[in-house]
């Protein structure tokens, strides 16, 4: 399960918490149930976050000279930082995602859509096949990111190869020639970042003007070109390949009887793209009956705790607004709950609202593949045709 925390496995028997050794014999406090995952974000002085980026698989030597010839460092910013310094980061970024900025970007970002859906449907008429991951979800969430914050002036498919190479590098079980190559990637565009962060505008330009460090400003836009668009990518994919299996559901929304909002949280919910998260423990606890000495690292699924069915009364159907639907964790919870929520959930209505009548009277083709990995879903594809 460790490394592929959705589908079967997490339908699967659970204990609320349970000890699983990872492919490298390291052991994890594996915690399922709401209310205990809820408890670990939430309380970050005994379950720190100090471990959120710690690479899954150890980075080997020769990998981290190559890092190291990029100056890449990590230093604590936001996922990871538990000191004195997250809240003043967190609210400047914050500031720039704040949700009057993303509200309008809305008009914005419709207007893109519909120009992609328009272009998408002529090619279903026209009896070809169609990737709604390459055609429509991979790079809204960068362009929308780069209108609110400024970002390095790079192509878009280098910034996508970048984030989904750290996604890998650091969450992923890998071997030492396949974590030299990501390596090589990742620092290349870690050096395009240091520059960035000395002399760019928007967000760089205000934590500088903050006196944050340039490892802090690099830190702080690696992960948001990681976290704060890559998984809205996923999550768009992975909601619109679970439309294309809800008939009821789109012809509520056609109907007006559904709410677009109401889908978007029943999809954070069913197909979060974050599907755990990391925390240690900072001092001997417990976790509901199971003793946890300090340092332990555990693991908060936060795909299963979206299925308790102490939370939500049909956990494993896709029901727009059915109760409990809106507790999902997707976002985390607590002083690092994630800060780009409300742009994620803009982008998903958007495209929910003008892309899920593409997915009428089509087969899918190629369902969305995901590659072995501890945190995130990574789809690489969803390609349909008109039936």
């Amino acid at each position: 399960m460790l490394f592929r925390g959705w589908g079967e496995s997490v339908d699967g028997p659970w204990t609320d918490a349970a000890t699983v050794v990872d492919h490298v014999g390291v052991p994890h406090l594996v915690v399922t149930r709401h209310a205990l995952v809820r408890r670990l974000l939430t309380d970050p002085e005994t379950f720190r976050p100090d471990n959120a980026l710690d690479a899954v698989t150890p980075i080997p030597v020769a990998a981290l000279r190559v890092l190291a010839g990029h100056r890449f460092r990590l230093p604590p910013t936001l996922a990871n930082n538990a000191s004195a310094s997250h809240p003043e980061i967190r609210a400047i970024v914050a500031e720039a995602l704040h949700p009057d900025r993303v509200a309008a970007q809305q008009p914005w970002l419709t207007g893109l859509v519909r120009e992609r859906v328009t272009r998408l449907a002529a090619a279903l008429a026209a009896g070809e096949p169609v990737d709604l991951y390459a055609g429509l979800a991979a790079d809204l969430p960068l362009l929308v990111l780069a209108r609110l914050v400024e970002l390095p002036d790079a192509p878009v498919g280098a910034v996508k190869d970048f984030a989904r190479a750290a996604l890998e590098l650091f969450w992923a079980p890998l071997d030492e020639t396949r974590q030299l190559t990501l390596a090589a990637e990742v620092g290349r565009f870690h050096t395009v970042l240091r520059a960035f962060a000395t002399t760019g505008g928007g967000l760089a330009a205000r934590l500088r003007a903050a006196g944050h460090s340039p490892d802090v400003v690099v830190g702080a836009l690696f992960f948001l070109l990681v976290a704060g668009q890559e998984t809205t990518s996923q999550f768009l994919t992975l909601l619109l390949h679970r439309l294309a299996g809800e008939p009821a559901v789109r012809a509520g929304l056609r109907a007006g009887d559904i709410p677009v909002a109401d889908v978007v949280e029943e999809g954070l919910r069913l197909e979060p793209p974050i599907v755990t998260w990391r925390r240690v423990a900072a001092v001997d606890t417990t976790v509901g009956d199971v003793e946890v000495p300090a340092g332990t690292s555990i693991v908060a699924w936060l795909a299963r705790a979206g299925r308790d069915p102490a939370v939500v009364a049909a956990p494993g159907e896709f029901r727009p607004g059915q109760r409990g639907s809106r507790r999902h964790l997707a976002f985390g919870a607590g002083p690092h709950r994630c800060v780009g929520a409300q742009l994620a959930r803009m982008e998903a209505a958007v495209v929910v609202a003008e892309a899920a009548p593409l997915l009428d009277g089509v087969t899918v083709v190629r369902p969305p593949w995901c590659p072995d990995n501890l945190t995130f879903r990574m789809p690489d594809a969803f390609v349909v045709r008109r039936t």
